[in-house]
């Protein structure tokens, strides 16, 4: 996807102000058994098709109006992704604002997942 300048503008200085992952980081966790919330940012017909084996979808336009409600504890461990890094960024960014401190973005997002072969679910009807 072609991003607008001023898009990648933003999430390059978002990015120097919060924490990113990997795909490898979240399987080392899983097999670590480290417990975190994996979260899909994504819009709801982007989680309708595929999300992560385990995610919970909090579309990043209602992520801040729910996120204390789903996740009321500001120290526990919380994985982001969306398509490719973006989007994730910017909501980590926006949870570290509300006090969330341990907050994590995902590096390549789905795509990445999905190139690693990350157990994903998918809506084999659409």
């Amino acid at each position: 996807m072609q991003h607008n300048p001023g898009f990648l503008k933003l999430v390059e200085e978002v990015k120097k102000r919060i924490k990113e992952c990997t795909v490898g980081d979240v399987h080392a966790k899983l097999i670590q058994g480290i417990q975190f919330h994996f979260i899909d940012v994504r819009e709801d017909h982007e989680f309708l098709i595929d999300h992560a084996a385990g995610a919970r979808h909090l579309g990043k336009g209602i992520i801040e109006r729910d996120i204390e409600t789903v996740i009321p504890e500001k120290n526990t461990l919380i994985i982001l992704y969306c398509g490719g890094g973006y989007r994730s960024a910017l909501v980590a960014d926006t949870l570290q604002l509300m006090g969330y401190k341990n907050v994590l973005s995902l590096v390549g997002g789905i795509k990445a997942l999905r190139d690693a072969g990350f157990p994903l679910k998918r809506n084999e009807s659409i």
